[in-house]
Order: structure tokens, then C-alpha cells, then sequence
């Protein structure tokens, strides 16, 4: 891992880019960038987000959006601080039907992102994953880690999109002076994530309040670390804001397993749905936790939101978008 250059001096951000703004993540960090006064100019092309996560944007002068594929060459014109590239189909049921589009928002995507950044002297922030790491060997997971990825298997479009990312990002640092930083990111959730979109909370909370099964998959022995949306994009601003190049685990170290999040979930619903126990996908990771030491010390970030608390605000927004579904 690159060693921490000297502490830069405070960066004001007057005008970001935010490729896939329009996503669960990236609407929340464009509504914060614009709490902080920061234009923002958000490029989305709509495979996976939504008009819908921008609707509080509709009459702000300061934001814009363009309907625009980063895997094909753009310019945005006038200053620009900082280009964060969140562009990326990201639940493994939206790359596991756009493959080539999820290696291709990794590949020429990230290149396109940075060649703005390069030519307008930005900060760039890459939003990797903690699917670099794949099935993890070592546990909980630091960023010295290298990782157990399967290149070839049936989540490898997303894990290596972004492992190329990373290096390409890295070699724009390195080789040609960008200013980069990398953050990986660790199971986000909250509001706006899309029922369908086949990750475990969106799928539990939706199942319980409409009276489904919830299914677990195995034995739901396997865990994840949940991280609220309002934590991650705080750590994002924060490693954006800082003058380390990362890579930087921004995630919740409170770890439990799937089926623990099954019981949770359906009790925060107050609903009587059973557990159905599903087969397992294939290269499904058995552990996943971050280990958060350098961004506590590097940028003095820490998750702060409950997970009982947090839960409990995102099965409040689904059962006031499900039709039938009760509050």
C-alpha cells in the first residue's frame, strides 16, 4: 500500500462531477455535496439508478444532470475540483445481467473519469468495493490484503472491473501526477436501494412486508458488515477531503450473519413471514468485515448510524413505496 504523502492543505470543493449519480449511493452523495454548497454535475446513463433518487434535485441551480455513458469519451465544461466515479452496475443481480457493461463502466469508464480529472486538475476519487478482497482468507479484512478472487467466476465481471479500476487509477497517480484516492466500500444500505435489486436487505425487507418467505441462501452462516448510506458517503467526503491515495476500507465493522439480518429484519417489519433456506450462489463470500484502523487514523472517520436504528429508517421508506405493505 502507498505510503500517506504530507497532509495536504484544506481542498475546497466548489464544483464536483458524480459519475452514477443517479444510483442508491451516488443521489445520496450528490444531495450531500449540495447540503455543503458544492455545484455538482451528475452523468448517469439510467441502466441501474433512477430519475427518481434526483427528484429533490428538480429545481436546484446547482445541480446538473446528463444523461451520459462514461464508457464513451465526454468533457464537462468549466472548473471542476473533484470527479468521484461511482458509475458501475453494483448488486450482483445487475451485473450478472450487464457483464460487459459492468467491465466496461470498470475499464474505459474509470479511464474517461480520470482523463477529466487530469485535464482539469481534480481531485479523483475512485469508489472501489470490498469485492476485491473476493472470498476472504484473512479476516477482517485490511487494505494490505490481496485478496482470493475467482477471475473467471460468476461474480469475477464486478470483482475484476474494479481491480482494474484500482491499477488504473493507481498507474494515473504514479505515472502521469493525478491526484487520486481509492475507497472500498463495504455492504452500504438505506433508502433507496431498489426492492429487485437482489441484496440481502432490499430483498429481506420486501419479502417481510409483503408476507413472502425470506429467503436465505445456504445456511446463512456466511457475514457481512452493513454500512448506513449516510457512513459511507461521510467516509467518501472525508478520503475526497484528505491527502491520502487509499486504497481506504470505509465500512461498519459490526459484523453478523445472514441469517441473523433475516431475524432482524423480519422482526423491525413485525412480520410473521418463515425463513426459507435457498441454494447458495456460487463464489458467494463466507466472511466479509472491514478493517477500519486507517480510516480512523488517516481521516478520523468512523461509522456512526445503528444498525438497529439505520434498519429501522429503510424498512420505514420501503413500506411507504409498497403497495399493500404495512408502515
Amino acid at each position: 500500500m502507498t505510503a500517506a504523502p504530507a497532509p495536504a492543505s484544506p481542498r475546497t470543493v466548489r464544483r464536483a462531477v458524480v459519475t452514477g449519480g443517479a444510483g442508491f449511493v451516488g443521489s445520496h452523495l450528490c444531495d450531500r455535496l449540495r447540503a455543503d454548497g458544492t455545484e455538482v454535475v451528475c452523468l448517469d446513463n439510467l441502466l441501474t439508478g433512477s430519475p427518481d433518487n434526483l427528484a429533490d434535485r428538480a429545481d436546484d441551480p446547482g445541480f446538473t444532470f446528463r444523461h451520459q455513458d462514461v464508457c464513451e469519451p465526454f468533457d464537462v465544461t468549466g472548473p471542476v475540483d473533484l470527479v468521484v466515479h461511482l458509475a458501475s452496475p453494483a448488486s450482483p443481480h445487475d451485473y450478472a445481467r450487464h457483464p460487459v457493461e459492468t467491465l466496461r463502466a470498470g475499464a474505459q469508464g474509470t479511464q474517461h473519469a480520470l482523463e477529466l480529472a487530469r485535464r482539469k486538475g481534480a481531485r479523483f476519487l475512485l469508489t472501489s468495493t470490498s469485492e476485491v478482497y473476493g472470498d476472504p482468507l484473512v479476516h477482517p479484512q485490511p487494505e494490505t490484503y490481496w485478496g482470493n478472487v475467482n477471475p473467471i467466476g460468476p461474480r469475477s465481471q464486478y470483482d475484476e472491473a474494479k481491480r482494474y479500476a484500482e491499477a488504473l487509477t493507481t498507474a494515473y497517480r504514479t505515472a502521469r501526477g493525478t491526484d487520486t484516492v481509492i475507497v472500498r466500500l463495504f455492504n452500504t444500505y438505506g433508502p433507496r436501494m431498489r426492492p429487485t435489486d437482489g441484496r440481502a436487505v432490499p430483498a429481506f425487507i420486501t419479502q417481510a412486508l409483503t408476507g413472502r418467505p425470506l429467503t436465505v441462501a445456504g445456511d446463512g452462516s456466511q457475514t457481512r458488515s452493513l454500512c448506513h448510506v449516510d457512513d459511507t458517503v461521510g467516509g467518501i467526503l472525508a478520503a475526497a477531503a484528505a491527502g491520502h491515495p487509499g486504497p481506504i476500507n470505509i465500512g461498519n465493522p459490526a459484523e453478523l450473519s445472514i441469517l441473523q439480518l433475516a431475524h432482524r429484519i423480519r422482526a423491525l417489519c413485525e412480520s410473521a413471514s418463515p425463513v426459507e433456506f435457498v441454494e447458495r450462489p456460487g463464489d458467494d463470500p463466507s466472511l466479509r468485515r472491514p478493517d477500519i484502523t486507517l480510516a480512523r487514523t488517516v481521516l478520523g472517520w468512523r461509522p456512526t448510524v445503528d444498525t438497529d436504528r439505520g434498519l429501522a429508517q429503510t424498512v420505514d421508506w420501503f413500506a411507504r413505496r409498497l403497495v399493500g405493505a404495512r408502515p
